[in-house]
């Protein structure tokens, strides 16, 4: 049976801790990967929201045309705000984008969302040039080079290897949010907010959160602190 969903109004956001929004989206992706979309008028959803938003979690994720971050964790309008940049990389612009969320429009959860087959990823790992892609994959470099279990065939023609450096390249990126900025890293620390790596499977819709990279500091992990990433 089919949900019905409301949109979500600055009450209900507020009663949303930063594990309950982890919660909502991975209800929201086993409901896309079985085809059980929600029912929403989003026509409804719009007037709804004329006056104001308060979505509850703002995804990083790819521009790649396959990685919707509405469709996939089956959300509507004013659910989730949605940052897509090739190869899910974090810059200022976007840090700027995930403190206005969190804390002027209340969002509780950051997640980073890598996919498979990334074309970004395979650039980096091929060590593409071309114009301004060469500095946007640059950023993805750093997860090129720590990759360390390929040996030989590190290049795109090595689906193993691209995917090792998706995977590293969304946990680099999670933990250069809470690094890079202040404002984040104090609203984890206080557990108003939490950040977590994922990876969308393009060919089953799965996703898979990583645990290694899930910072939720609350009564189920309440001796978490940002200053353990820093060891």
């Amino acid at each position: 049976m089919k949900a019905d969903m409301k949109t979500i109004n600055k009450e209900t956001q507020e009663s949303i801790t930063p594990r309950k929004a982890l919660n909502l989206l991975k209800e929201g992706n086993l409901r896309f990967m079985y085809n059980l979309k929600a029912n929403r008028d989003l026509l409804q959803q719009a007037n709804d929201t004329r006056d104001g938003q308060w979505p509850f979690a703002i995804i990083l994720s790819c521009i790649d045309s396959r990685t919707s971050a509405e469709l996939i964790f089956d959300q509507g309008l004013g659910d989730i705000f949605s940052v897509r940049i090739a190869g899910n990389i974090v810059n200022t612009d976007i840090l700027g984008s995930m403190e206005f969320a969190c804390k002027v429009a209340g969002s509780k959860l950051i997640v980073v969302l890598g996919h498979s087959k990334c074309g970004a990823v395979k650039g980096a790992c091929d060590h593409v040039e071309m114009g301004n892609l060469t500095e946007l994959l640059s950023k993805i470099q750093p997860a090129v080079y720590q990759e360390k279990n390929t040996q030989n065939d590190r290049n795109s023609e090595n689906s193993v290897f691209v995917e090792n450096v998706a995977a590293i390249n969304v946990k680099r990126s999670v933990k250069n949010i809470i690094e890079r900025s202040f404002i984040l890293e104090q609203m984890v620390e206080k557990g108003e907010i939490g950040v977590i790596g994922a990876m969308h499977n393009i060919e089953t819709g799965k996703v898979e959160f990583y645990e290694d990279v899930q910072f939720i500091r609350d009564e189920e992990n309440p001796t978490f602190s940002v200053a353990d990433l820093r060891h």
